[in-house]
């Protein structure tokens, strides 16, 4: 905040209050300056702010988080402040202006609380950790039961009961269930689908655990595989292996992404990997840092990733293999440990 200039900062973003204070509501407005801190929750939120919120005041206010907000500028009299331009909208900015001091300069935060987000510290990698470990047990448990005339979302389903079993607070994500070719749609939503003998199955899924995500991908082929599938599937395991291999403290993002292209495009699969060869995952399923083609920034120390290299063929299905990874100062530790090599099912 000196850096920037930033004698004061609200922070508006659910994520980054929980970052701050520990405070896990859906509505919050957190005030930070070089001696104070300040956390704005309206009544339904005001005992769980109490239990959780840690460093911080929390105040109770009933006639809007921002207009209260606005409020405690204009009792200080205060003339700068940071926000978070690309979480707030431009109503709530309006709102929020015309109850503050005419004269207050508003400052665009940027990406201040993500960056300093992207490295973890022993807590949260401990936090992680357990969330990678339910998410590979909870696969580990239901491969057995993947089978023809099952559907994508009973599975789906069955997924995320298990989780929850095991103690997660959910899943992070709508978990992915995609057969035959429905696989070759990276983001397909399970479906009334029943699986079929000779498909692949895509099943991508991720736990959270004490506000912390997992994330895992694994792909599997119903019956005995032939020579195709079997070569397009260790092509995507070399791809994930040559980006992992590339993954370590102080490497440009950009340069894993294109460890894993230039391994699919030996196979002369590059023009069917269609996304990102991986995410920072932490607090948010998606954060920084990215691993794909322009992201120039390195990747630190205590940075969690996904390594997630996929191809999708139209009218044949897709094939993803994603871990959770840590980043170390001498590579990696992967997170997701559920097995790749068994991948058919007779």
């Amino acid at each position: 905040m000196a850096a920037r200039k930033l004698p004061l900062l609200m922070v508006t973003k659910p994520a980054n209050v929980f970052y701050l204070t520990g405070f896990r509501g859906s509505a919050g407005v957190t005030i930070w300056s070089g001696t104070e801190a300040l956390l704005l929750v309206d009544p339904r939120y005001t005992l769980q702010a109490q239990e959780q919120a840690h460093g911080v005041e929390v105040v109770e206010v009933r006639d809007g988080l921002l207009r209260a907000a606005a409020r405690w500028f204009r009792k200080r009299r205060e003339k700068r402040a940071g926000f978070e331009e690309s979480f707030l909208t431009w109503e709530g900015f309006q709102a929020l202006r015309r109850g503050s001091p005419a004269a207050m300069k508003w400052l665009p935060a940027g990406s201040l609380l993500e960056n300093l987000r992207v490295v973890k510290d022993d807590l949260e990698i401990s936090q992680i950790r357990k969330a990678c470990l339910l998410t590979s047990e909870v696969y580990e448990e239901i491969v057995g039961e993947v089978r023809p005339g099952i559907s994508e979302k009973d599975i789906a389903g069955e997924l995320e009961f298990r989780m929850r079993r095991k103690g997660a607070e959910g899943a992070a994500f709508e978990t992915i269930v995609a057969s035959g070719a429905r696989a070759a749609l990276p983001h397909a939503r399970a479906s009334a689908k029943l699986l079929e003998p000779g498909e692949l199955v895509i099943l991508d899924l991720g736990a959270i655990l004490g506000g912390y995500m997992a994330d895992m991908t694994r792909t599997l082929y119903l019956g005995t595989p032939g020579r195709r599938v079997r070569s397009l599937y260790g092509s995507v395991l070399n791809a994930q292996e040559r980006a992992m291999e590339d993954l370590r403290a102080g490497v440009k993002a950009q340069k894993v992404d294109a460890a894993a292209r230039r391994s699919l495009a030996r196979k002369g699969l590059a023009d069917r990997f269609t996304h990102s060869t991986g995410h920072g995952v932490g607090i948010e399923i998606h954060e920084p840092p990215r691993l794909g083609k322009s992201e120039k920034k390195r990747v630190p120390a205590g940075a969690v990733v996904t390594v997630e290299p996929g191809i999708y063929l139209k009218d044949f299905g897709g094939i993803r293999i994603e871990d959770t990874v840590l980043v170390t100062e001498t590579g990696t530790e992967v997170l997701t440990e559920a097995v790749k090599d068994r991948w058919w099912i007779e």
